[in-house]
């Protein structure tokens, strides 16, 4: 079940890019502005600005690095990873650095001190939801297995309007993760709703 749901998300997401390029609507964002206001919950999860690795877990075409770098984060090493081998092309286009890779494989990643995801737990298309929600919980399995220190991630909110919500979106309780990850995770879990977007973030510090 899991590798058909990748193969519908991959098949999603690498259209986009095809159709858009490596912009926000390339990744299914509105713009630049919203992109960067989550990035900016998602950060919070760092307890400093400077020397710490990275992983960015769907990280589309990198757009991340651009956030580190316009607020003056230092050595970082970043991870990025992502299923879609057209976003892969279009980050390595973008970013080559020494201190930055990108990868489809996570097999031989060592664990690094940060994750971020965002807007992975989104788009579900036709998917069962109770399908849907057991891929979350494995994905933040591996999210908490690989990161030392702690990870950050949203997800579309339950509070959002009824009559903007799609069917092919996944909307979540804030409540529900934030039990999930205090139960599992870390004594250290904060939900952020406090920000002008129809979604939560949730940052689980060890």
């Amino acid at each position: 079940m899991t590798k058909k749901i990748i193969n519908k998300v991959d098949r999603y997401y690498s259209e986009k890019i095809i159709k858009h390029g490596a912009t926000s609507h390339g990744v299914d964002w509105n713009g630049k502005e919203s992109q960067f206001l989550r990035f900016e919950q998602l950060g919070k999860v760092f307890k400093s600005k400077k020397e710490f690795s990275l992983l960015d877990y769907g990280c589309g075409y990198g757009s991340f690095i651009d956030y580190l770098s316009e607020n003056n984060f230092k050595n970082i090493q970043y991870f990025g990873y992502d299923i879609s081998s057209e976003m892969l092309k279009q980050a390595k286009a973008s970013f080559s650095k020494e201190d930055i890779t990108f990868m489809s494989d996570l097999q031989h990643l060592i664990n690094v001190d940060y994750t971020i995801a965002s807007g992975i737990f989104n788009v579900k298309l036709d998917t069962d939801e109770k399908d849907w929600k057991i891929y979350i919980e494995k994905t933040l399995n591996t999210l908490n297995d690989i990161s030392e220190l702690g990870f950050s991630f949203n997800i579309l909110t339950s509070f959002s309007d009824e009559e903007y919500k799609k069917d092919y979106l996944f909307y979540a309780d804030p409540m529900f993760y934030f039990n999930y990850c205090k139960n599992n995770f870390s004594r250290n879990v904060a939900v952020l709703h406090d920000y002008d977007l129809y979604e939560f973030t949730i940052i689980v510090r060890k």
